[in-house]
């Protein structure tokens, strides 16, 4: 490292700037972790002098991260990140780079970027197996099921996917989107969608063709869809057979896992499609029902409502 007080009277800071040099002189000699940030910077030393605060402000939060035992106790400014210098030609760059805790939750947490969620709360997108409830004997049978499934995906076999009904709140929504988003962390894509609400998008979006196209291929092409609470909705001519029937039948085509959850029965979603605002049509109501039993198997799940 360059004589600091030679390098000041040389240099275009003159005596004016005798304190920068004292402080960067201070630092240089007295702190480990300074000295060895500006060995590694490789740049003159009135070039580093210039950025004396903010080098003290990386070896502040450094010193920060050395006792650090998870990103809840992280004492830096930006949470999980270290302000820190990097070379850029003849000059110093800072910015903010992930600490090792930071990176591990994004690493976790990067199979979101393989999930849409339209209109699902928290609890639904942090669902996960390891925190499925398994003392209650009357989900046994479903989370069998789902763990077989499960390892029917990691061997690459086709399996159908499950029509779940029951009584309100006994979790059919959270097992199944625990599966789902256990599923995307292999890569695929996942839709997660809260079924009355996506209708209700997409008359709004008529006027938008563009956007309408996006929201419907996006759920009819997704590798895994869950429609949540069909059944819940006011059936019309339109969202039966343009809507649903067009979706189930593109996915029954392409062999596209596809999921339900209801408070309704498989029979009484027959009996809830059949009748719109217009007439009853029992043909085109049985028409769905056969393309949900090509896609899924069905199975009934009464427990206790744990939204209480």
């Amino acid at each position: 490292m360059d004589n600091v007080k030679e390098i000041m009277k040389n240099s275009k800071y003159g005596k004016s700037n005798y304190k920068l040099e004292r402080d960067y002189q201070k630092d240089y000699d007295n702190d480990m972790l300074f000295r060895k940030i500006c060995n590694k910077l490789e740049l003159p030393t009135d070039t580093l002098m210039k950025y004396t605060t903010k080098i003290e402000k990386s070896v502040c939060e450094l010193k920060n991260c050395q006792g650090c035992k998870n990103i809840l106790e992280c004492k830096n400014e930006v949470e999980g990140y270290v302000y820190y210098p990097e070379r850029n030609i003849d000059d110093v760059e800072f910015s903010y780079v992930p600490c090792k805790y930071k990176k591990e939750i994004d690493n976790n947490n990067k199979y979101l970027d393989n999930i849409y969620y339209f209109n699902i709360n928290k609890d639904i997108k942090d669902a996960s197996m390891g925190n499925i409830d398994t003392k209650d004997k009357n989900r046994f049978e479903v989370i069998k099921w789902i763990k077989e499934y499960l390892s029917s995906v990691k061997r690459k076999e086709y399996h159908k996917g499950l029509y779940l009904s029951g009584n309100f709140g006994c979790g059919k929504t959270y097992l199944l989107s625990a599966m789902l988003n256990e599923i995307a962390k292999s890569g695929k894509l996942v839709a997660i969608v809260y079924y009355p609400e996506f209708l209700r998008s997409l008359k709004e979006s008529f006027y938008d063709s563009e956007e309408y196209k996006r929201k419907f291929n996006l759920i009819k092409k997704a590798d895994y869809l869950l429609f949540d609470d069909i059944g819940a909705d006011c059936v019309t001519e339109w969202s039966r057979d343009e809507i649903l029937g067009t979706i189930l039948q593109y996915r029954m085509e392409e062999r596209l896992a596809t999921f339900f959850t209801s408070n309704l029965t498989i029979d009484e979603l027959d009996e809830h499609l059949a009748v719109t605002n217009k007439e009853t049509d029992r043909v085109k109501s049985r028409r769905i029902i056969e393309r949900i039993k090509q896609l899924c198997e069905c199975k009934i799940m009464i427990s206790e409502n744990k939204r209480k």
